[in-house]
């Protein structure tokens, strides 16, 4: 479980094909503090485990599957990723309850400036924008976000200054892939 809150950027050092498996080793600061292997980190929001963890470097393995349903597919080295470690028991909760599991992906469809707040509208696919709730909480590329306009497919959110110059966000414009939780509370209230 995370919060959506992004401790740091991480950069992509190496991607390693190894059959149907592909190790991802990505440089970070502040999450190889206190970790160790098996525990759980989101990258762009999706939850895996670590299998070595040392030097300043983290990495994992991601199944075919992982890396075809989620942005981390599209990874190149020297590419900044968003980084969270797994809440823990006592730790406040700053933004949502955020499984790492993500529900599709979405592409940004605009970034513009509306009465001088940047906002960002996202596209996603039919079949998930009823788990989109106006006033309500998604996590886009692992970061907690508010919903503020939600119509037919495409939701969007408004970006404070400091979510912008502490995330991925900041790198992404029209076209790009971004992985989307939709809120989990939102999931079972629509089942």
């Amino acid at each position: 479980m995370f919060t959506g809150i992004v401790e740091e950027l991480g950069v992509v050092k190496n991607i390693a094909h190894k059959g149907a498996i592909i190790a991802l080793s990505i440089q970070a600061a502040k999450c190889v503090e206190g970790t160790k292997l098996g525990d759980s980190i989101a990258v762009n929001g999706v939850c895996l485990t670590v299998v070595k963890a040392e030097s300043g470097e983290l990495t994992f393995e991601l199944l075919v599957e992982t890396s075809g349903l989620t942005n981390l597919g599209k990874l190149r080295i020297g590419q900044k990723v968003n980084l969270e470690r797994s809440l823990r028991i006592g730790d406040r909760l700053s933004g949502h309850f955020v499984a790492g599991h993500i529900d599709c992906l979405g592409v940004i469809r605009n970034k513009s400036y509306v009465a001088g707040n940047l906002c960002f509208e996202i596209a996603i696919p039919q079949e998930c924008i009823k788990y989109i709730v106006a006033k309500g909480s998604v996590a886009v590329d692992g970061i907690s976000l508010t919903v503020a306009i939600r119509r037919s497919n495409i939701f969007s959110v408004y970006i404070i200054p400091h979510t912008l110059q502490n995330t991925t966000l900041s790198f992404k414009g029209p076209s790009a892939l971004v992985n989307i939780e939709c809120d989990i509370l939102a999931k079972y209230r629509k089942q």
